[in-house]
């Protein structure tokens, strides 16, 4: 196996259901998907086969995960997934809305799983800051991921979890599903939809 490809086990287990809703979602859709912090690129690969309408272009900010994204690209041979390019959402160019080629100005759909509890919150910031100016009415943000609701966690697992986060980095952590959806009304972001996701986890479907 290539030693630039990686593999997440729970990429595997929660691609499918997340697979669900974003052809639910995007499934009659046509233009380009920008995905933030895509990771190893295994769910690049399965989204971009389950949307072949849509233009799927992989992010991330860490080299090793962006050679993983290409060596998946590689080997599926999906003609609309596009080469992984490096993003940092925090960045004043994406914040703004400056061009970054060669991803595109505008996209119908943001798609942002498990990278809200793993980053410092203002990363969150920059992604809904950036959002806001790469879709156009409509467009939707979808996040994924484990949510408290009203300050409590959804689950003695989450709980575990989130310590766990906090230990490796005291910037990360579980986020209150109201202080994210308060975020987005900051950004012109209505929360459409909470949808319970296995394992705990929510799927958070924003449109602007």
């Amino acid at each position: 196996m290539d030693t630039a490809k990686r593999e997440s086990a729970s990429a595997y287990r929660n691609e499918s259901p997340i697979a669900d809703q974003l052809v639910r979602l995007l499934g009659d859709t046509q233009g380009d998907v920008l995905e933030v912090a895509s990771g190893t690129g295994q769910h690049a690969v399965a989204f971009s086969t389950a949307l072949p309408k849509l233009t799927w272009w992989p992010t991330d900010i860490a080299p090793a995960n962006l050679a993983s994204i290409d060596t998946w690209r590689s080997e599926a041979g999906q003609g609309t997934l596009q080469a992984a390019q490096p993003l940092d959402v925090s960045s004043p160019a994406w914040t703004t809305g400056a061009p970054m080629p060669p991803l595109p100005d505008t996209a119908q759909a943001i798609v942002c799983i498990n990278m809200v509890h793993i980053s410092p919150w203002i990363v969150t910031e920059g992604l809904f800051a950036g959002a806001r100016h790469r879709l156009g009415s409509g467009g939707v943000l979808f996040l994924y991921g484990p949510y408290r609701r009203q300050g409590r966690h959804t689950s003695q697992g989450n709980s575990r979890f989130d310590i766990s986060l906090r230990v490796e980095d005291s910037r990360w952590g579980t986020r209150d599903l109201e202080a994210v959806q308060a975020l987005g009304q900051m950004h012109q972001f209505t929360l459409a939809e909470v949808v319970d996701m296995p394992a705990n986890n929510l799927s958070l479907i924003f449109r602007r």
